[in-house]
């Protein structure tokens, strides 16, 4: 049994999967959606929407089928889920559920 990283672990690019060029220099919006979700849809456009407007912030979708091992690392229970990565890969805010644009684009602001 796997125990969960604090959430001021550090994710790298491998253990999330992903190659360290999708991860955003200061900040990722890491949405965690399932093939079947209809608010995920409106969790992308939210996210995408703050990461083509914000410097140096990615926004990552991954499928919670294919990422079973961090899905329970991050403790995801819901989908969508949008994670806040700070630079260094921290999990600075999460939200489950569609963010409301003007909350992420706080929160990305303030890491």
């Amino acid at each position: 049994m796997s125990v969960p990283p604090p959430d001021d672990a550090p994710l790298t690019a491998a253990g999330l999967g992903l190659p360290a060029d999708r991860l955003g220099e200061r900040a990722t919006l890491l949405q965690v959606s399932s093939a079947f979700c209809a608010p995920c849809a409106g969790a992308r456009v939210v996210a995408r929407r703050v990461a083509e407007t914000a410097e140096g912030v990615r926004h990552v979708e991954v499928d919670v089928a294919g990422h079973e091992r961090l899905a329970a690392a991050l403790q995801i229970r819901s989908t969508p889920t949008v994670l806040v990565l700070d630079g260094a890969g921290r999990v600075r805010h999460r939200v489950e559920g569609v963010p409301r644009l003007a909350w992420l684009r706080e929160a990305v602001a303030g890491v």
